[in-house]
């Protein structure tokens, strides 16, 4: 514990002198100042601007090298502090430095945009900063989640005293992240938007700049995260969906105990995100009989909970739709045509100054519309089928005699370390016959954050 708070402390003195010189940073100019002669107030630019193409390059060698010293930290080392100063330097340099952006998170809606929109070139270090990190979890796990991504890291500083979430209720948030990922791929294909970018709760921390609702929710998750571990990495992010799956077909994802597991159940508390699974040997015989007929009845479910959610998501066409523009635009063109409306917009008046027929913008809103019943369809039957593997996931829970890590929750983050007595065998600081007495929580160890 003594540990723990001069980590806290060190990590709030790294800030103390880091905001001082970042808060004196500007975002660069896009475009020169226009000279008007009139008090027109020109808004200030919070979009950061393009790199140079050295610059960019630099970036990926940075992430590549924090990708290989999170991975080293985490698996030959097995250094819980390592792991967090990487932590501290990756906020300081992809979250303050670089202002959020680009990061492998809003690079999902880069990637969807230019697989639907053939005219959109997709820059290469976008490319490289959304794939790297999933190769990296398909061999080694979430180490990116671990000390390399900028929102982890901002959220991980904040853990003062996180409580378990119940397992039901944390099973029901897990499906939001999916739902998110679902809404982000369809708004971006159908050139809706970014929402990603547009929610990020905390880029107006990076940027020092971000509207009132969008600090307010920064801030909020924030202090959720005082108790709640990473409230948005475990219940929000759509690329923890795509790093789950890759980590969950990693076979040297980093384990609580460098050695076999005696099951001296003092790593059970020791992980705030709830990744640890206990062993249920203890458990009464199941019934494989009422197990068999309670997989059945799902997989026989599955196709009607397929297509009803995908039913309910073709019908929210109209309004998902009216995020995109056109088609807003179009509503507010024929509710003015129709005289429902008799003061005209600004996107309104340039449009009819423009001189395109409103007839071609009818059509393409209309086209627009269909997309999106489509995209609803897909949507819908997605969530419904991550519903139906999640409760056919219930009945097929494996036996397990000892204690271990879920391949696709766990955040590589090294927390369970110094909890096992063989870690600590490993680093000198108790015998191996010492550690072999070690049989229940209640004993008294001394705790050594590696």
């Amino acid at each position: 514990m003594r540990y723990k708070s001069r980590r806290s402390k060190l990590f709030i003195v790294a800030l103390l002198f880091l905001f001082p010189l970042l808060g004196l940073s500007q975002v660069p100019e896009r475009v020169p100042k226009p000279d008007f002669e009139t008090d027109y107030i020109r808004p200030d630019f919070l979009t950061p601007t393009p790199r140079a193409t050295a610059l960019e390059y630099i970036d990926i060698g940075v992430l590549i090298v924090a990708l290989f010293l999170a991975t080293y930290f985490a698996h030959k080392q097995r250094s819980r502090q390592n792991i967090f100063l990487l932590m501290v330097f990756s906020l300081a340099y992809f979250g303050f430095y670089r202002k959020g952006c680009i990061c492998p998170i809003g690079a999902i809606q880069n990637v969807t945009y230019a697989l639907f929109n053939p005219a959109y070139a997709i820059p290469v270090f976008v490319i490289v900063f959304f794939v790297l990190p999933l190769v990296l979890a398909l061999f080694y796990g979430r180490t990116f989640c671990a000390a390399v991504c900028p929102l982890g890291a901002i959220q991980d500083a904040v853990v003062l005293k996180p409580t378990n979430v119940p397992g039901g209720l944390a099973a029901v948030l897990s499906v939001l992240p999916y739902l998110y990922l679902g809404l982000a791929v369809l708004l971006a294909a159908t050139g809706a938007g970014f929402i990603i970018c547009q929610y990020d709760p905390f880029i107006g921390f990076f940027r020092f700049g971000a509207d009132f609702n969008m600090v307010i929710f920064g801030l909020s998750m924030l202090l959720l995260g005082t108790v709640v571990a990473r409230p948005y990495c475990r219940f929000l992010c759509p690329y923890g969906v795509l790093l789950n799956w890759m980590s969950r077909l990693s076979k040297r994802h980093v384990g609580i105990t460098p050695d076999e597991c005696n099951n001296c159940r003092l790593c059970e508390e020791s992980c705030p995100f709830g990744a640890i699974k206990k062993p249920d040997e203890a458990a009464p015989p199941a019934n494989r009989e009422a197990e068999v007929k309670k997989l059945a009845f799902i997989i026989v479910l599955l196709p009607i909970v397929v297509f009803g959610s995908g039913w309910i998501g073709s019908r929210l066409e109209i309004p998902l739709s009216r995020l995109h523009a056109n088609v807003s635009l179009a509503e507010e063109i024929l509710l003015e045509n129709s005289g429902q409306r008799t003061e005209l917009t600004d996107e309104t008046k340039a449009f009819r100054a423009s001189g395109k027929p409103t007839e071609e913008l009818f059509a393409e809103a209309s086209a627009i519309q269909r997309q999106f019943k489509v995209g609803g369809w897909i949507l819908g039957g997605f969530i419904g089928l991550i519903l139906c593997l999640k409760l056919i996931n219930l009945f097929m829970r494996r036996r397990q005699s000892e204690y271990y890590v879920d391949k696709g929750t766990c955040l590589s983050c090294g927390r369970c370390f110094s909890y096992c007595p063989y870690e600590q065998v490993r680093l000198g600081i108790i015998t191996p016959k010492e550690a072999e007495k070690m049989g229940s929580k209640e004993v008294k160890i001394k705790q050594f954050r590696a």
